[in-house]
């Protein structure tokens, strides 16, 4: 079980940073990504292109994330975190220096390599500034604020770029990566690496293949999964359903305001026994799943919002508990790479979930994408939910 082993005496102080980290991370990828299907019209690029520059953000992440992670168990994970927030600022600003537009596929890498830096170390930080019987707690704020910057992304991302383009925007993002890493680098104490024992490769793989590993990453990864398609196929079935842009609009914000305000709940429940984490990453995934498959059999105005408010609560139940059980089961000294090989998890999970339904509503119909995505959340649930918190 991993202890606190670097404690500040006001561990809130240390964490807020932390969770600024978390909301760079999301809101750097979501108001970017929201606008490059208008920045690729206007540019009279292909869906291809589109497809591309989509992807090499989240590509960059899955590769590097266990390296970085690694990195911060080897080295310490607040030079990490420190790092790859500077090297955000650096790729946002290069974009508005360069002045060529054709450039933002290199930004997007470049943001992309950061982030697979800093949020990793972040996780891993938020892990051992904790005192253990607050994790839950504190991983619920984490991801609480990550919900914020998914939801005002998009919002804040699209005004910035009316206003002054994308140079506005990466411009922007710059600044607040800097602003970032002033914050952490005055707040965030020196968590100095701990000494570690020998790993062979086939230590790595049977410590990732344990249960304690495997059931809250796959909690993870099909909460993110969840998420990707309420956030991307909703406002299609909302629409098809007759409901206008602004009402689904409305139901993807309920969707991650319910996210963000669940998670810091779910986080003190489990902090004070009234929530085990296998029941609790089953029940968010069940309500997730819930929430699919009222998306599915009532498309109208009522059943879109009703489906929002649940995906939006089961992905705020399940995420802080996942992260905690991987907190409190992981060798302090191994939570850098623990956290990043999660990451991974989550990547995966964010592109298969949309991929899975897209790929059903091709063959079938939406509905059937939303039902087989609910099928796949039950299943996980039901292989979590015998998961317990030491």
């Amino acid at each position: 079980m991993a202890e606190p082993t670097t404690a500040p005496r006001n561990a809130s102080t240390a964490l807020r940073p932390l969770y600024a980290a978390g909301f760079v991370t999301a809101f750097g990828a979501h108001s970017i990504a929201a606008s490059l299907g208008a920045y690729t019209g206007g540019e009279h690029a292909s869906l291809l292109t589109l497809g591309l520059l989509l992807a090499v953000y989240d590509g960059a992440e899955v590769v590097l994330k266990p390296v970085f992670g690694s990195l911060a168990d080897r080295i310490g994970p607040r030079p990490v975190l420190l790092g790859g927030l500077l090297a955000f600022a650096a790729a946002s600003a290069a974009f508005v220096l360069a002045g060529n537009p054709a450039a933002v596929g290199l930004a997007r890498l470049g943001q992309g390599a950061a982030a697979a830096a800093f949020s990793p170390a972040a996780g891993a930080l938020v892990a051992r500034l904790s005192p253990a019987k607050r994790q839950g707690r504190a991983f619920g704020g984490y991801g609480a604020w990550k919900s914020v910057g998914y939801t005002a992304g998009p919002l804040l991302g699209g005004v910035l770029i009316a206003l002054g383009g994308f140079s506005l925007l990466f411009g922007a993002l710059a600044v607040l990566a800097l602003a970032v890493t002033g914050w952490a680098a005055l707040s965030v104490p020196a968590a100095p690496p701990l000494p570690r024992a020998r790993q062979t490769v086939l230590d790595l793989a049977r410590r990732l293949g344990a249960p304690s590993f495997l059931r809250p990453t796959a909690t993870l990864a099909a909460t993110t999964a969840a998420l990707a398609v309420g956030v991307g196929f909703l406002p299609v079935t909302g629409a098809a359903a007759g409901l206008t842009p602004l009402l689904a609009g409305t139901a993807v914000s309920l969707l991650a305001l319910c996210s963000a305000l669940v998670q810091p709940w779910a986080g003190r429940a489990r902090d004070a026994g009234r929530l085990r984490d296998g029941v609790g990453m089953a029940a968010g995934l069940t309500a997730a799943a819930a929430g699919m498959a009222v998306a599915a059999v009532a498309p109208g105005v009522a059943g879109v919002l009703v489906a929002a408010v649940a995906v939006g609560a089961g992905v705020g139940v399940a995420t802080p508990l996942g992260f905690a059980h991987l907190a409190a089961r992981t060798p302090p000294e191994r939570l850098g790479q623990t956290m990043g090989a999660a990451e991974v998890g989550r990547e995966l999970g964010d592109a298969g979930g949309p991929l899975l339904v897209g790929a059903i509503a091709t063959a079938v119909t939406l509905d059937a994408g939303f039902l087989g995505l609910a099928a796949i959340l039950l299943l996980a649930g039901s292989a979590v939910v015998g998961a317990r918190k030491d």
